[in-house]
Formats: structure tokens, sequence, C-alpha cells
């Protein structure tokens, strides 16, 4: 009688071990800090582009495209989407923030909505701090926060 209760267990053991095995489990995302340096042009009409340096899983460059969705001057509210694509792949950032024009300095932030190659998958919150030279279009800018990713292969 003994011996058989300490067998009952053996199935659910090797279902749990097969799990594990086979990868089901969602250990393999993790949370990377990002704190990232990006210098740009703005090219009108709401575009934009950069390089971003030291970024880890983010640098490479960005692709971003805003509009103003409200105006109480001298600011600006905007909101738009950041693309960064990087030699791993790339991901989305869906942003709202505000734009000063009186002195440059803007600032966006929101979430990861998507991403393709290793960044697929993609989860979190990144914010973007700045000034851009009125006169010449040119900006650089921190990019900070939380990228969760699966990286395993």
């Amino acid at each position: 009688m003994k011996m058989a209760h300490r067998w009952k267990h053996w199935p659910l053991a090797i279902v749990l071990g097969m799990a594990v095995a086979t990868g089901s489990v969602d250990a393999a995302v993790s949370c990377h800090k990002i704190n990232a340096k990006g210098s740009g042009q703005d090219l009108g009409n709401g575009a934009t582009r950069a390089s971003i340096i030291g970024g880890g899983l983010l640098q490479g460059t960005t692709a971003g495209q805003f509009s103003i969705t409200g105006f109480n001057p001298p600011v600006a509210s905007i909101q738009g989407t950041v693309t960064f694509t990087t030699n791993q792949g790339m991901a989305v950032v869906t942003v709202a923030g505000v734009f000063d024009t009186s002195t440059g300095e803007f600032s966006a932030s929101g979430p990861v909505t998507s991403g393709a190659g290793k960044l697929s998958g993609a989860s979190g919150n990144l914010a973007l701090h700045g000034v851009e030279d009125l006169t010449t279009g040119a900006f650089v800018e921190d990019v900070s926060g939380l990228l969760c990713v699966d990286l395993s292969p």
C-alpha cells in the first residue's frame, strides 16, 4: 500500500518535466533596461529619423511619425509612432507627449505595441526626451525605459 502511494505522483512529475523540456514555460522572456542616446533630424510634416547608440537591443535607427493633437501656446500635444530598426529586428512604440515650440524641448512616452525578428512579441514602455534645434531641425534625445522580450532561439 505504501508503495502504490509513492508512485501515484509520477504521471504528474513526468508531465511537468515534459513541459519544461519542450519550452512551453515562458521563463525565456527577460526585461532589459534601456538607456540610450539618439541624434536625428526633423524632416517636416511630423516625420523624424534618428540614430540610436548605447541602446543595447534598440541600437540602430528610428523613424518617427507624429501629429499634433492639441495646442496650448507654446506647448503642442503630440502623438505618434516610433519604429526602432536594429540588426536583430524592429519594435514599434506608440507615444504621446508634448513639444515646446518656443524651446524645442520634447517629451513623449508609451508602450511597445509590436515587433519583428528577435524583437517579435516585445513589450514594455519607453520614454523619449530631448531638444530640437528649431532653426535646423536637428535634435538630440535620451531614450529610456524597459523592453521585455523572449530572446531564446
